[in-house]
């Protein structure tokens, strides 16, 4: 749920919604999400002063809220 919302969110913001993917490393404490992008598409999915990766890390603290799990999001060049 959270990786697809993620992913849908980011190919909407992309320039280059194609190279857009996400992958899901779950642990024991923290469950880690990579958003895969292209190269000229990082700074857009980062935001000024990281404001648009921290509006997405704020809904995702919603889902924490209800499932209990803690995440962590990174934004990486294909």
């Amino acid at each position: 749920m959270i990786s697809e919302f993620v992913a849908q969110f980011a190919r909407l913001i992309a320039t280059h919604p194609e190279d857009v993917r996400v992958e899901l490393t779950e642990g024991n404490e923290v469950t880690e999400i990579v958003l895969f992008a292209n190269q000229a598409d990082i700074g857009k999915l980062i935001g000024k002063e990281g404001k648009m990766i921290g509006a997405i890390k704020t809904v995702i603290s919603g889902c924490k809220a209800k499932d209990g799990k803690s995440y962590r999001i990174n934004v990486e060049a294909v």
